[in-house]
């Protein structure tokens, strides 16, 4: 007799949880049952609002994410549903490719988490589930068992070559000729789907570090030894820019002609512009300058994740003719469908590395031209790893308790600085008297705290975060 399992105790007790996007945890808590319990839960909240005939399915490149997939598939055609499988591609391309088939879809990733983590993604018929959907999964409560045979699953090339006709038919033949471009292939999802794109627009492709590794890439807090890497990349290979994206191609990370990486929020507001957007929702930890662009007429602050962002474009669709949202990490939300030159491109709404990194690569100018176009304000972030749950609410008491302990972790106090305001919509988000942004949060997807700083120069805005970052190990012991 089969054992049987209840969606609603499994999930409580898996250590797997819904953070700023999917449900993410440990490989070794993605057991078959926890992998069953999800995927039931997920198709039963989905059945109760749409109908469909069948669920699609992909994975990032991490070691875990076949055999979870394989668990999710098992649980799909116990209902009799159709898995559409589409084997190692983007979560944007798969996402587009279920929104076409209006059916919903799950995505296996730890996006650019560690490999020792995973996670999953999941999508309505009509795009990313809401933050209301995730809490109608976590709470349904459904009997169920394990089938004792585990499916074998078989790519079908169908979603890549839909992503690849979605860009294609929206950027005009050869805009990319005369441009060499460096593609740091890593292990990314997209890394077999991104060059016969570029290529087929003109340009020319210099692939490197190719792995058969994952490497985590967050295109948040790149890591030292890759900035230095794209500054030799660049020289070495005469480059115009270089891009590359996180595992699961959501997040996009573009260099200048000199190997200088992006900021994410920075690509995003110069693609948005690029394509004449007229409204945008964009989280709280992005860059300051965009709320003061005119070229918007109306930008809405949320709270990071991009389930956030979707959920503030419906303030946004009945007063605007077009609208989008980016996040600091640069993943772009199309939540509008848009055309430029008589050229049409589909919504998408959920994060997509992709186009923003084809409209700058299509403009005229070089890359750091259209950044130094923008008045100087910048933003540099990093992190620290195993920051666990309760040093976190420690931290943030002290931070209720006395706002001027961030200025305390700066050592500055002799030199007058205040906290000017606070805002804790997403953390603590303080701004001081001297123009300067700290924002600390909590990571969403890992045990980590994020730091953020913005300020007119990246040496203030590095060693802000430095200061702060390792001194908060210090505060922690002492209280």
């Amino acid at each position: 007799m089969s054992k049987k399992f209840n969606t609603l105790s499994i999930i409580r007790n898996s250590g797997v949880a819904f953070g700023t996007s999917g449900a993410r945890g440990l490989v070794t808590e993605f057991t078959p049952e926890v992998c069953g319990a999800f995927s039931h839960a997920f198709i039963n909240v989905m059945k109760q609002k749409y109908k469909f005939h069948g669920v699609a399915l992909a994975i990032d490149n991490r070691p875990s994410s076949y055999s979870i997939a394989q668990a999710c598939a098992s649980v799909i055609a116990q209902y009799g549903l159709k898995v559409n499988y589409y084997g190692v591609i983007p979560t944007p391309a798969l996402a587009y490719k279920a929104l076409e088939d209006k059916i919903p879809c799950i995505m296996v990733t730890g996006s650019h988490i560690p490999h020792d983590r995973n996670g999953l993604k999941f999508y309505s018929p009509i795009g990313e589930i809401t933050k209301e959907d995730e809490i109608r999964i976590k709470d349904v409560s459904i009997d169920f068992t394990l089938d004792s045979s585990i499916p074998n699953l078989y790519p079908c090339p169908d979603a890549a070559s839909c992503y690849f006709k979605r860009y294609i038919d929206f950027f005009p033949e050869g805009i990319l000729k005369g441009k060499r471009v460096g593609f740091y292939e890593h292990s990314s999802a997209g890394r077999d789907l991104y060059i016969p794109i570029f290529e087929k627009l003109g340009a020319e492709i210099v692939s490197i570090g190719r792995s058969d590794k994952f490497i985590p890439i967050d295109t948040e807090a790149v890591g030292h030894d890759l900035v230095i890497q794209a500054k030799k990349w660049a020289l070495e290979y005469k480059l115009d820019a270089i891009f590359s994206t996180d595992g699961d191609g959501d997040r996009p990370m573009l260099s200048d002609e000199n190997g200088k990486w992006l900021r994410g929020d920075i690509l995003g507001l110069l693609c948005a512009e690029t394509l004449n957007i007229k409204s945008i929702a964009i989280p709280i930890s992005c860059n300051s300058l965009i709320m003061q662009r005119k070229c918007f007429e109306e930008v809405v602050l949320t709270k990071i994740g991009s389930p956030y962002v979707l959920d503030a474009f419906s303030s946004l669709k009945d007063k605007y003719q077009n609208y989008a949202g980016f996040e600091a990490n640069g993943g772009f939300i199309l939540g509008s469908d848009i055309t430029v030159d008589n050229r049409k491109i589909k919504a998408l709404p959920t994060r997509d590395a992709l186009l923003p990194i084809l409209v700058l690569l299509s403009a005229n100018k070089k890359i750091s031209s259209l950044v130094h176009s923008l008045p100087s304000r910048f933003t540099y972030s990093d992190r620290i790893a195993n920051f666990l749950p309760e040093k976190r609410d420690r931290l943030f008491t002290i931070c209720k308790n006395n706002p001027h302990t961030i200025v305390d972790l700066l050592g500055e106090n002799e030199a007058g600085i205040e906290v000017k305001d606070i805002n804790n919509l997403d953390g603590y988000r303080f701004t001081l008297n001297n123009n300067v942004i700290i924002h600390l949060r909590s990571s969403g997807n890992a045990p980590e705290l994020r730091c953020y700083c913005e300020a007119d120069s990246e040496f203030c805005a590095q060693k802000y975060v430095e200061r702060i970052l390792s001194s908060v190990a210090c505060l922690i012991k002492i209280n």
